[in-house]
């Protein structure tokens, strides 16, 4: 187990535009507010193209799956990191049936839109590796 303490910093809030890739102008956002450590908030939307990877296997490193569709959702939630600048989101969706998600990948489109908040937290906490399936003596 690991634990960090930090402080909340600067809020951004980013709205990426019908037809944009979500994950796109979410790297696009965090270069322009130089962000180096921040938590995804909260965020919805809705998108055209879906584009995730899940895990498929309970060994390390597990299998993963790639699903994508052109299926209009609703996105319900994003959540994750920004970890040393870079992007580490989690997306859920829904259709008139069922819930699902994971790791956002490129090829996800809005189709309404997307609205994300992002909170900065302070540079100081160590939180490199931490989207890695590295032990704490490793990081």
């Amino acid at each position: 187990m690991i634990s960090r303490e930090t402080k909340m910093g600067r809020v951004i809030l980013v709205r990426i535009a019908p037809g944009e890739d979500i994950l796109l102008g979410l790297r696009q956002a965090v270069t322009e507010h130089n962000i180096k450590n921040g938590l995804f908030l909260t965020g919805f939307g809705s998108s055209s193209h879906s584009h995730f990877h899940v895990v498929m296997s309970n060994e390390l490193p597990p299998k993963e799956s790639y699903p994508q569709s052109i299926q209009p959702l609703d996105i319900c939630s994003f959540n994750g990191y920004v970890l040393d600048g870079k992007v580490h989101c989690h997306i859920d969706f829904s259709d008139e049936r069922n819930g699902f998600g994971g790791h956002l990948e490129e090829g996800t489109l809005a189709l309404t839109f997307a609205n994300i908040a992002i909170g900065e937290i302070e540079d100081s906490v160590r939180i490199v590796g931490w989207d890695t399936i590295a032990e704490e003596k490793d990081l």
